[in-house]
């Protein structure tokens, strides 16, 4: 199934932007997800399958490496790539 994510990190430490880059640069890496990032987000598509996983990883390897962070997440069962 086709999914699309929105997704801001809001990490809990004063150095904040080396945490969201890195985040940000972990998504990329996957060429099965198409990723937007703007100022205020980052916006996910792709499968199901394969979104997610990545997703848990990324924010498992983020935790792991830089400490507490918040992420807020909104999901929907469709294809919104404005593209």
């Amino acid at each position: 199934m086709q999914i699309s994510v929105e997704l801001s990190c809001y990490p809990l430490a004063d150095d904040f932007i080396p945490m969201i880059s890195e985040f940000i640069k972990k998504i990329n890496q996957h060429p099965e997800v198409t990723a937007i990032t703007n100022t205020m987000s980052t916006q996910l598509f792709g499968e199901s399958d394969v979104v997610m996983p990545l997703l848990n990883r990324a924010m498992e390897g983020s935790w792991a490496k830089d400490g507490k962070a918040v992420f807020v997440c909104k999901f929907i069962n469709a294809e919104l790539n404005p593209n």
